[in-house]
Formats: C-alpha cells, structure tokens, sequence
C-alpha cells in the first residue's frame, strides 16, 4: 500500500483558487445510510432517479416509486427535487440558483431524506462551486475573495431539459 500520511505532501503543487473545475469533474457522489447499511452511490447520469421503481437509478426501498430526482444541470450543479415527503437541511425558498418548492442546489454534506433513509452529497471540494480558495481558510464573507466568472459549460453539457416526476414512472392503466 502507498498511503501516504497527509503531513507527508509537499508545500507545492495544487493550490485550490476556485471551485470551477472541468463539468462534472470532483466524483460527485451520495452516501446513502440506513440504519447499519452504509453505500457510496456515484452520480454519473444527468437525471438520477431515486426511489423504488424497478427503473430507478437508485433503488431504495420503503421510498416511493420516484422519491427524488437530481439533475446535473448545464451550469455544472447537482440540484435535488423531492416528489415525495423527506427533509431537506436548506431553505428551499432562500435557493436563488434553482428556486421553487422542494428543491435545493447541492453542495458538499447536503443531507436529505428519502423513507427511511439518509442521503448525503459530496463533491471534492476543487470542483464544488462554492467557497474557492480552499473554503474558509481562504476568507470569510466580505474578506472572501470573488472567483472569476463560471465558465460557458455548453457544449460540455448534455442536460436533458425536464427532470422526470413521479407521474412519469408511474403505470396509468
């Protein structure tokens, strides 16, 4: 094993300055938790489906057939829309990126609830669009330095154009 202990890195190399990295670079992922299980679920796919239909991306049980979706949209953002009942650690109101009920931008240790279980962002923090710089070691508030402007991701990104709903998944027979 070549692990190396975090005191060991050199002084040089990467300097964190912002947080807008290649689309969809950082390993955007979930840390799903229930009770004793514990899953990394890796988003890949521009629309994830979270809920229990046989067709969800993330298949959870004791969830609705399609609890959630989480759209990577062509800004580079993950964005959480609950169709089902869960809770969410942000006001989804004070989201001036993605606003409207029960939806929320997500940011490295997001938490929210599908059923029973626990759902956790995370995205390295490189490519994270929020604080650059390194987070608050780089300042804080008014002494945080602006990064320069988002880059165009267009033709990076291959959004499709409407997240699916619950209505979408569910049989009408």
């Amino acid at each position: 094993m070549n692990a190396r202990h975090i005191d060991d890195r050199s002084d040089e190399g990467y300097a964190p300055t912002t947080t807008h990295a290649d689309f969809g670079a950082g390993n955007p992922r979930l840390r799903v938790t229930r009770d004793d299980e514990r899953s990394e679920f890796a988003l890949e796919a521009d629309v994830v489906r979270i809920g229990s239909a046989a067709d969800a991306d993330l298949r959870l049980a004791d969830a609705d057939p399609v609890h959630a979706t989480i759209t990577h949209d062509d800004r580079d953002e993950y964005v959480l829309e609950l169709h089902g009942a869960g809770e969410m650690n942000s006001n989804p109101d004070a989201d001036a990126t993605h606003p409207g009920e029960n939806k929320q931008t997500l940011r490295t240790g997001a938490r929210f609830t599908v059923g029973p279980w626990t759902l956790v962002y995370a995205r390295d923090e490189f490519a994270d669009h929020g604080r650059p710089y390194g987070g608050r070691l780089g300042g804080e508030y008014s002494d945080q330095p602006l990064q320069p402007p988002r880059p165009d991701y267009s033709d990076e990104a291959t959004i499709e154009s409407e997240a699916p709903t619950h209505s979408d998944s569910v049989d009408e027979t």
